[in-house]
């Protein structure tokens, strides 16, 4: 009787989607956090200070994801996400303790710079642990987690405030919830299956093939940008990924603040309706990795990967269009519920796509794509304050809703040029200078 496959790889795709629920609940606790009275009355910041801060983590996730992504496949994924995990867990519990704009700041950036690993790591792990017609899945399965843990951010926040009087012991539990998760990666995952005690010679033919592959050198990192650079379907998918993050950061930042400045929506109830707005997104998560190996399968990489990318903008960018005719804040948290789905029925896509071209240089590669569409998010943290300061006249948010609006045009129009067949091909070296 032929031996079983063990199932490990259904135990490294499960704490993964733990990682990124921790991430996305560390990422998003602060936008909850900075309109609540407790916040406000110890660190009174102004509108354009709080846009730097909330812009910050962005700016530094975006500015450390090529090493932290090279560190990966260099290193393994174990042992870098381990640090990275316990690392941003360590910042988030320290922004608990921040006693001004400048603590605040420092303690954001370094929870960014270690954040930063997390997709590019986790993305060689599903290479590695998942077969080629599943990758869209296991990707949508992983980036549902950091959704979820998106979605509840707002509510849970809100509730520890609520519970404990105050802002700052909501950073220390999920700081340390973050730990106990660093502690269950390094125990559950290995950088390739060939290097699990528990997972069986069947379950890695099930695999693909990755035993052969060397880590990369320093030396490799500048060849594998400058190849980055020249695959125009590379430099599509970044354009894509940060037009998407300029509209889609607008939920996790400055939706609870709208809900409260404009619509007059009470600080727990704004963060319920935020919740609701995210909670759609796990949805749409869901749906884009089936229907991105769906897409794949029926019209082939060429078109079936970015198939979910461009169907998702379109829902997108209408929905914000439909934003300033909305009479009620349930109208706009309905919009922007639609908004959520449709940004994130193309994630996966947009991560199958980097694991196909990256090839065993998929963490830094993919790291380069995430760098460029969360510079987009840093950007769009900063440039929508500086909108209403100046072009707001009438107080109603309306102009953000057609920037953000914009933005999924030109993803629509980025993502057609994504070509997935075509591998990053590294130049040859030039002598004396090994690529491996």
């Amino acid at each position: 009787m032929p031996e079983r496959p063990t199932r490990v790889r259904v135990a490294v795709i499960a704490v993964s989607v733990a990682m990124a629920f921790i991430l996305y609940l560390d990422r998003i606790c602060l936008g909850e956090i900075v309109k609540s009275a407790s916040f406000r009355s110890e660190l009174p910041l102004d509108r354009e200070q709080v846009g730097t801060i909330l812009g910050a983590f962005f700016f530094a996730y975006a500015l450390a994801q090529v090493p932290a992504g090279w560190a990966s496949d260099r290193f393994g994924a174990r042992l870098t996400m381990t640090v990275y995990i316990a690392g941003w867990s360590l910042m988030t519990a320290l922004t608990g303790l921040a006693t001004g704009f400048w603590s605040l700041l420092a303690a954001r950036l370094c929870c960014g710079a270690l954040e930063a690993g997390a997709y590019p790591a986790s993305g060689a792990v599903i290479r590695r642990w998942t077969p080629f017609t599943q990758r869209a899945r296991a990707s949508s399965f992983v980036a549902f987690g950091g959704r979820l843990g998106g979605a509840l951010a707002p509510v849970l926040t809100a509730w520890m405030i609520a519970w404990f009087g105050n802002w700052r012991p909501a950073l220390w539990i999920d700081g340390g919830v973050g730990l106990v998760i660093a502690a269950l990666y390094w125990h559950i995952v290995r950088a390739r299956p060939q290097d699990h005690p528990r997972c069986n010679a069947a379950e890695v033919r099930l695999l693909p093939d990755t035993g052969g592959e060397r880590p990369p050198t320093i030396t490799m990192l500048g060849f594998v940008l400058a190849a980055a650079c020249r695959n125009r379907g590379i430099w599509f998918s970044c354009l894509a990924q940060t037009a998407c993050n300029v509209g889609w950061a607008f939920l996790v930042t400055w939706l609870p603040t709208y809900l409260h400045d404009v619509r007059g929506v009470e600080a727990v109830e704004g963060g319920r309706m935020a919740t609701w707005v995210l909670a759609c997104g796990m949805v749409g998560m869901l749906c884009g990795g089936g229907l991105g190996d769906w897409t794949t399968r029926v019209l082939g990489p060429r078109l079936g990967r970015p198939a979910p990318l461009v169907i998702g903008s379109l829902l997108a960018g209408s929905a914000y269009l439909l934003c300033p005719w909305m009479p009620t804040a349930w109208g706009v948290v309905a919009c922007c519920a639609v908004v959520s789905f449709g940004t994130d029925l193309g994630v996966a896509s947009v991560w199958a796509f980097m694991q196909d071209v990256g090839g065993r240089h998929v963490g830094t590669i993919a790291g380069w794509g995430n760098m460029w569409g969360n510079l987009g998010a840093a950007a769009a943290a900063k440039l929508l304050p500086w909108v209403l300061a100046r072009h707001d006249a009438n107080h109603d948010w309306n102009e953000i809703f057609y920037i953000c609006a914009a933005s999924y045009a030109v993803a629509i129009i980025a993502a057609l040029g994504m070509n997935s067949t075509q591998e990053v091909e590294l130049a040859p070296p030039v002598p004396g200078v090994p690529l491996a």
